[in-house]
């Protein structure tokens, strides 16, 4: 019988891994740890692997004891894939596949509220309430309809940012090499420097990678208005944070919403509420009332915790049968 073993796995997962499990008859086992060199043994004798992790996997060893446990896929339940060494991967016969698109809802959503959030000044205010003071002053709000929304990669994710912001009457511009025909009456495109220095909201949506790895830095965000907000919801060294925290502090924008940050492994996702938490760029911005930090829940939805399960399980399926994965990324 084939038998499928699944990393870190969070127990709101086990409800849709058993639903798939019984939809298709193939056995998953499931443990609470992260794939790396001391738990790769754990994946011998296992027909398939599928992992979600922050942390990253440069090590050879990895990949070649996956290999050599007759493995022939590495599938993701997640979006990014830059944790994963794809040279040695593709090297060891390893098909690396991810979940692009398991709701792109869920992620824009979540923008829309620290949005709202910021230019409603509601971190201010819940700052001031906390010391018994209800004055207005400096918490007259814009209207979101006379912003302009700026996105900088307009793919699945970004598309449905766009069209949020579109249907409550933003003016929304675009920053991709991709133009989208199905976009045409939402957004308009622009080069990057245009959309930096015309957007209120400036909102991240690409992928990680060595062009993106601090796409916004202390340069891009001199480019902003003053009164423009960041929005990362995609990942986190996209963003320079030392950068961030000088621009806020040198009131270069007016604030920020990170549901991602540099530095994140073991810490989002974790109680580290006993433990110290190595981090003093993150507590740094936890104190500034015009920044929202959310730890990396930007998907955590219902609808796209199924989702991540059933694809990643399919993939994984289809691969065992001899098939081709559309989402492969190597």
């Amino acid at each position: 019988m084939t038998k499928i073993l699944m990393y870190s796995v969070r127990p709101d997962e086990q409800a849709a891994i058993d639903d798939w499990v019984a939809a298709n008859h193939i056995e998953v086992d499931t443990n609470t740890v992260e794939l790396g060199p001391k738990t790769v043994d754990l994946a011998k004798g296992y027909d398939g692997i599928v992992i979600q992790q922050h942390a990253a996997i440069p090590d050879d060893v990895v990949y070649q004891k996956l290999k050599a446990f007759g493995l022939k896929q590495l599938t993701l339940r997640i979006t990014g894939f830059d944790i994963v060494n794809l040279e040695a991967a593709t090297a060891n016969g390893l098909a690396v596949t991810n979940v692009p698109a398991y709701s792109p809802r869920s992620v824009s959503e979540l923008v829309l509220a620290q949005v709202m959030r910021l230019i409603r000044h509601l971190g201010e205010a819940s700052a001031r309430e906390a010391k018994d003071d209800y004055s207005w002053g400096g918490l007259e709000a814009a209207e979101i309809h006379n912003l302009t929304v700026g996105i900088i990669g307009a793919g699945k994710i970004g598309s449905a940012v766009a069209r949020i912001f579109r249907a409550l009457g933003s003016t929304v511009i675009v920053s991709d090499p991709v133009k989208r025909p199905e976009l045409a009456d939402t957004v308009s495109y622009v080069d990057l420097d245009t959309l930096l220095t015309t957007a209120d909201i400036v909102t991240v949506h690409t992928p990680l990678d060595a062009i993106t790895t601090h796409l916004i830095d202390a340069d891009a965000l001199k480019k902003m208005k003053p009164s423009a907000y960041l929005i990362n919801a995609a990942r986190g060294p996209i963003v320079d944070t030392g950068a961030l925290i000088q621009a806020l502090k040198d009131h270069v924008i007016a604030g920020a919403a990170l549901d991602t940050i540099e530095g994140e492994a073991g810490i989002f996702g974790e109680d580290r509420s006993q433990t110290l938490v190595d981090n003093p760029e993150l507590e740094t911005l936890k104190a500034m009332p015009n920044v929202e930090i959310t730890p990396h829940i930007g998907f955590y939805t219902d609808a796209a915790v199924k989702n991540m399960i059933d694809i990643s399980l399919d993939d994984v399926k289809l691969i065992l049968e001899g098939g081709h994965s559309p989402h492969q990324v190597n």
